[in-house]
């Protein structure tokens, strides 16, 4: 089964990342057994997650049920198995070359991928992306000939890449869609009537290049879930969320009650105004929020978020729908953006390198800017 219009990530429920309240093994379960009684049929689960704790659970919830009747789309980037943990930045991408030169890529993705597959309890992938590349991982011939060699022995259907953590690679992207577009055949990138921008840049060069696109965070950090912000709630201490700048869950809030009258215009509630929003851009076919548990009294059940999602109607909004909500969710620049930048003169971190000529030129050749 090829990816849906509407999909579950494994990154809910707060154990895996660290959102609201944690979700016992019971009741983790338990929301992606609802998921799948409420009518979603595409599961997204990366590697890293728990060290693999992810795909087990993710394996326990749908045993017994029918492989041909959901769309299993798995994650590999991080090392695990050889890489130390490096605090806050997480653990290496299997190419550093302090773990192993570009002659030792393709045993490392085939061994990943069949362990992800076995605590998924599943013999295949519909859909294999690559998680958070690092820069080798958008211009690397040997990444992706390793990659194209898992599709060629049966082991996934489709290749895809999911860039992060945060938000950017816009460049990058579109750089890798020209080098090895006949093996990309999805991306899951951060969109939502909130966040146009940057993503929007590269939806263009994505319908250009027949790459479909896989949204998340279409929630904003769970502000179209309508609970943030009810009086007693607080962020809990580690919540990933506290780390954004002050003030943005009101201005978030004030924005999306500016968007309502949309969203009442067709019958939608917020979270399902922001999917249709998404999939009624060029390329984007489906959507994947962070289903969140928040604290306090007055929060909604996370197994009623699921539902709601799940009974996504099927309708698109109209172009000038699209552009009224563009213009009010506006964030051009309002963050710094990883990957190619010219703020770098050496690549410190995993996620962010130097700018280089090719992707100067490549921003001109798609009309991208030039203040990178």
């Amino acid at each position: 089964m090829d990816p849906t219009t509407t999909a579950y990530g494994t990154w809910s429920g707060g154990r895996f990342m660290h959102f609201g309240e944690t979700l016992g093994e019971g009741r983790f379960i338990g929301c992606i057994e609802t998921a799948y009684e409420a009518g979603i049929r595409s599961f997204v689960t990366s590697d890293v997650y728990g060290n693999g704790k992810a795909d087990e659970l993710l394996g326990r919830a749908l045993r017994g049920i029918d492989r041909a009747t959901y769309s299993l789309i798995g994650m590999i980037g991080h090392d695990f198995y050889q890489g130390q943990r490096e605090g806050a930045r997480g653990y290496p991408r299997f190419t550093d070359p302090r773990l192993r030169g570009p002659e030792g890529y393709a045993d490392f993705v085939r061994m990943a991928a069949e362990r992800e597959l076995e605590r998924c309890g599943s013999e295949r992938f519909d859909l294999l992306m690559l998680h958070n590349p690092d820069e080798l991982g958008y211009t690397s011939d040997a990444v992706w000939s390793a990659l194209r060699g898992l599709r060629e022995q049966g082991i996934t259907r489709m290749l895809g890449i999911a860039p992060g953590p945060a938000n950017g690679f816009s460049l990058d992207l579109v750089g890798a869609f020209e080098r090895f577009g006949d093996c990309i055949d999805w991306a899951m990138l951060i969109l939502n009537p909130l966040e146009p921008w940057p993503v929007g840049l590269t939806l263009p060069a994505c319908e250009q290049h027949g790459v479909k696109v896989m949204t998340r965070v279409v929630d904003h950090g769970g502000v179209f879930h309508g609970d943030l912000g009810l009086p007693g709630h607080e962020f809990k201490p580690g919540d990933h969320r506290t780390y954004r700048p002050e003030g943005w869950v009101g201005h978030g809030m004030e924005k999306a009650e500016r968007m309502r009258p949309i969203a009442d215009r067709h019958g939608l509630t917020l979270l399902q105004f922001a999917s249709i929003w998404n999939l009624s851009q060029p390329a984007v076919e489906s959507v994947v929020p962070t289903f969140i548990q928040e604290a306090g009294d007055g929060a909604r059940r996370i197994e009623d978020k699921i539902r709601e999602f799940a009974a996504l109607p099927e309708l698109r909004l109209d172009p000038e729908e699209v552009d009224a909500v563009r213009r009010i969710g506006d964030n051009t620049g309002c963050m710094l953006l990883k990957g190619a930048s010219r703020r770098h003169a050496t690549s410190e971190r995993p996620d962010e390198w130097p700018m280089r000529n090719d992707l100067v030129e490549l921003a001109g050749r798609h009309g991208l800017g030039s203040d990178w």
